[in-house]
């Protein structure tokens, strides 16, 4: 049987551009435009790329924030791609987020024990007030956080603890699947540490957890994930183990995100080859035609603003959408 946690095929998400009085559809931004990919039990996926290419659309689709407009979500061997909203409780319970802005994602007007324990009451998890108050105290320890701080309110704490505190909350509901949608950006480089640290202990510990980690920080994808996915404007372009992604990089696109990635070693910086895309990056609105990345693309040949390439394997489940590959 298959080990894979929650299986995506040819996920589409297309967003209607509406005009006139009568708001009548003119076009489709296309945030997602066919992709496929698998996270195993117990595995972090990153997914990176630049800000527009659709990953935290990636994530918001299979939660079910946004409904797909077309393709297939199977989390734990059931569809949930076309299930109705009446239908989904289960999967708002086996699966969480953590949101990018740890303020913006807290409700100001319940304490921290209120928000990390709701999950608890909406899927009926504890059935008296004392054990809720053990399971909240719990979720604050698991996270980092003392329970001596379970009465304040998300704006006395530091950004730091509001993400522990959206990690805990995302923890109640004991999920086989947590999607992590930029949860360091908006701290300091040190607070980014701990979150990562602390995101691997908690898979340590829980067994079978798994992670979509989205974020346009490619060292931190490259620590905390065992596969890592490229996105490039609604389409994922390379795939791999990330030791072989890092270390063989081969599509166009990868190679310049990883260049322009600083590194501390001095010397490597200096000297390493720098791969410079041209131009902005294109509207999900107007994509280009074949290959979306060849308007920017140093090396672009004819055949590939005619024919969208396949994302292919070329050995060791290194998969590249490429036709110079």
């Amino acid at each position: 049987m298959s080990n894979n946690i929650i299986e995506v095929r040819d996920l589409k998400m297309y967003f209607p551009v509406l005009r006139g009085l009568l708001k009548r559809k003119v076009a489709d931004v296309k945030a997602l435009d066919g992709i496929s990919f698998d996270i195993k039990e117990g595995e972090t996926l990153g997914l990176v790329g630049e800000s527009g290419c659709g990953k935290t659309t990636v994530g918001r689709n299979l939660i079910r924030l946004y409904k797909p407009t077309d393709g297939s979500i199977v989390f734990k061997g059931k569809e949930i791609a076309k299930a109705k909203e009446k239908d989904l409780g289960w999967v708002r319970r086996e699966m969480a987020m953590v949101f990018q802005d740890p303020y913006s994602s807290l409700n100001p007007r319940l304490n921290s024990a209120e928000i990390v324990g709701e999950p608890l009451k909406i899927h009926n998890l504890v059935s008296s007030k004392k054990e809720f108050n053990e399971r909240v105290e719990e979720l604050f320890v698991m996270s980092g956080l003392s329970p001596d701080m379970m009465d304040r309110y998300p704006h006395e704490y530091s950004g730091g603890q509001r993400q522990r505190l959206s990690i805990a909350r995302a923890l109640a509901g004991d999920p086989s699947l947590i999607i992590c949608d930029e949860p360091i950006s908006a701290l300091d480089v040190s607070m980014q540490a701990q979150i990562l640290n602390l995101l691997q202990k908690l898979q340590e510990k829980r067994e079978g957890l798994s992670y979509l980690f989205i974020s346009h920080d490619l060292l931190a994808v490259q620590y905390i994930s065992k596969r890592v996915a490229v996105m490039y404007l609604g389409h994922i372009v390379e795939m791999a183990d990330s030791e072989e992604l890092y270390s063989h990089t081969l599509h166009p696109y990868s190679q310049a995100l990883l260049s322009a990635q600083p590194l501390p070693d001095p010397f490597i910086e200096e000297n390493r080859e720098v791969v410079v895309m041209q131009g902005e990056l294109p509207t999900p609105l107007n994509p280009p035609s074949g290959c979306t990345f060849h308007t920017r693309c140093p090396m672009a040949q004819k055949i590939c603003s005619e024919k969208a390439p396949e994302l292919k394997d070329v050995g060791c489940g290194h998969c590249v959408a490429c036709h110079l590959v």
